[in-house]
Parts: structure tokens; C-alpha cells; sequence
């Protein structure tokens, strides 16, 4: 298994990508490898000072960076030697099995799309984020960012998505799924929520248990919740902006530690060929190992193959 990784991509990039390279090969087994795309120059010193194990990996010179505020599909094509770029490149020449990248998210999504396209019968990728609930327990929303304006459709493919992967990486026997709303009572919401409850209630891929209001984001109410992802960015935001004063308050609580992102590295595209896992900004090295752990992962659990076969016994022959 060969995991490609960004080195330049993120707000803190490359040194403490280098850092998290070091905490993950030190507790990986033999047996994963890893491709560091990114400025040899500047990688030098750094593995050097790190000192991660050299038989364990590779590096990938790239010459340029996309940043955080660039327009994606502008960028990919003036900068073909960027580290994303490139990275996608390895990707569609199955030279490494994921790609990841704290960068710039619109290149991440227009670059899967341009190399590795979507798996077929899936209309939209979707990203997601982990929601801490209690009793050490974990749910997923989605979508949270890429795909601000959505018909019926897109939300109950969000939904079988969002059940593989809490199926397979979450360990949910039967990952219950809601749809956030307004309203606990079917016919509630916008136009978006009436159109889709009844898709959701029929789609036989999933187990559909209703509305979910905003309030039912934290407890036990489901483990899948879907929304269209201007709604799921707001609750993302607002989430990460607890944490923040949580952290500025120097409140120490172990339910209100679960915020903090680092623990979770990062999150797949779901719906794309191969695995890519996305990033925040301001990743530093927990981060970076979470997100090459999540890859491996999804590797291992063949959670793509999963999604593959639900959408070819979905879409008619």
C-alpha cells in the first residue's frame, strides 16, 4: 500500500506534514509506504531534522503550490507542476493507492473530477464530517461544503454514501439516517426536504428514521445526517468555532475535546474512483498522521468497492 500525501498543501506545510510522516511510520507496521509530493528543496532539511524511516518512503519533486485562494480550476491548469497536480497524476497512474492534501480544497474536488472522475451511477461527490456525540460515540454530516445547492436526488445518494462509511470506517452494523430539518414531522422544511423524504423513506440502501432537527445533531438520534452543503458548512463552522472558545476559555472537558479536528484528520470525497482525503488548512502533525491513518482505512475496508456495487445494483442495466 502506497499513500500519496501533499507536502505543500496547508497552512503550516511542509514542516509539519514531515512531522506527521515521522508519528505515523513510527506506529505503522511495515507494510504501508508513503510518496511525499512537494518541493525537494525545501523537504530536504526537514526529513533531514525529522529523520522519518527513508525505506518507508519517497519523494516526488514538485515546483509549484496552489494556494489557499486561488481559483481551482484556473490553478490546476497554470500550475501543472504544482504538488496537487501531480498528486493526482500519480493517482490516475496507480503509482499511489490515496492521495491526500491539506490544500486547497476547490483543487482537490476539481482535480479528482478531472483525473479520477466520479464512480458511475453517482451524480455528486459529497464531502463529510465526523459529529461527536455521547458515550464516546460518533455520527457523520453530509454534506458539508462542496455542494451548496442540491436536488432530491444528491441528498439520498449523500445518504448511501454516508452509509457505507459509517458502516465500514465507523463499525455501525445499521447506521441509522435522518434528514436535518426544521421539523421531527414529515412535510416539513423547504421545498429540498419535502422532495426528498419520501426518496430517503423508499431508497431501500439505507435505514431512513426521519427527520432530524438541529438540536439532534449532538445526541443519539442518528448516525447519518444529510443536508444540502450550505447548511452543512454553517454547522461545521459553528462546530469548530465551539471548539475555539472552549480552547480560548481553557475549559477542559472530555465530551468538548471531540471538537478538535485534529483527532480527525480529515475526510474522503466520497463518490470519486479512488481514495482522496481532504484536509483542513490549519492541519499540523496529528492531523497528518490521522489522515494518512483514514486512508489506509478506506483501503482496507475496500470502501469504494462498497460504494461501487450498491450504485451498479441501483442504476438500471
Amino acid at each position: 500500500m502506497n499513500i500519496g500525501l501533499d507536502m505543500m498543501g496547508g497552512d503550516f506545510a511542509p514542516a509539519e506534514a514531515v512531522k506527521g510522516v515521522r508519528i505515523f511510520l513510527e506506529k505503522e507496521p511495515p507494510g504501508v509506504s508513503l510518496t511525499l509530493v512537494g518541493d525537494p528543496d525545501q523537504l530536504a532539511p526537514i526529513l533531514e531534522k525529522e529523520s522519518p524511516d527513508p525505506s518507508r518512503y519517497q519523494v516526488a519533486p514538485s515546483s509549484e503550490v496552489i494556494g489557499m485562494h486561488e481559483h481551482p480550476t484556473r490553478a490546476l491548469k497554470a500550475k501543472p507542476g504544482s504538488s496537487i497536480a501531480i498528486g493526482f497524476q500519480l493517482l490516475q497512474q496507480k503509482k499511489i493507492d490515496a492521495f491526500i492534501s491539506a490544500g486547497n480544497t476547490g483543487a482537490m474536488l476539481v482535480g479528482a473530477l478531472y483525473t479520477i472522475d466520479s464512480i458511475p451511477g453517482i451524480q455528486r461527490p459529497t464531502i463529510a464530517t465526523m459529529i461527536p456525540k455521547g458515550e464516546g460515540k460518533f455520527g457523520l454530516l453530509l454534506d458539508v461544503g462542496i455542494n451548496a445547492d442540491c436536488k432530491p436526488e444528491n441528498l439520498v445518494q449523500f445518504a448511501i454514501l454516508g452509509t457505507h462509511y459509517a458502516r465500514q470506517i465507523l463499525k455501525i452494523s445499521v447506521p441509522r439516517v435522518a434528514l436535518l430539518n426544521i421539523g421531527e414531522e414529515e412535510g416539513k422544511g423547504n421545498l429540498l426536504c419535502q422532495a426528498a423524504y419520501p426518496l430517503l423513506k423508499s431508497c431501500p440502501l439505507i435505514h431512513f428514521t426521519g427527520n432530524a432537527e438541529g438540536r439532534d445533531l449532538f445526541n443519539d438520534r442518528a448516525d447519518v445526517i444529510v443536508c444540502e452543503g450550505f447548511t452543512g458548512n454553517v454547522v461545521l463552522k459553528m462546530a469548530e468555532s465551539i471548539y475555539d472558545i472552549v480552547k480560548k476559555r481553557k475549559i477542559r472537558d472530555a465530551y468538548l475535546d471531540q471538537f478538535n479536528f485534529e483527532q480527525y484528520g480529515g475526510t474522503p470525497l466520497l463518490g470519486v474512483n479512488e481514495p482522496v482525503i481532504i484536509g483542513h488548512g490549519i492541519s499540523r502533525a496529528a492531523a497528518f498522521r490521522q489522515m494518512i491513518e483514514l486512508a489506509t482505512e478506506v483501503i482496507r475496508t475496500r470502501l469504494l468497492d462498497r460504494i461501487r456495487e450498491s450504485f451498479i445494483e441501483k442504476e438500471p442495466s
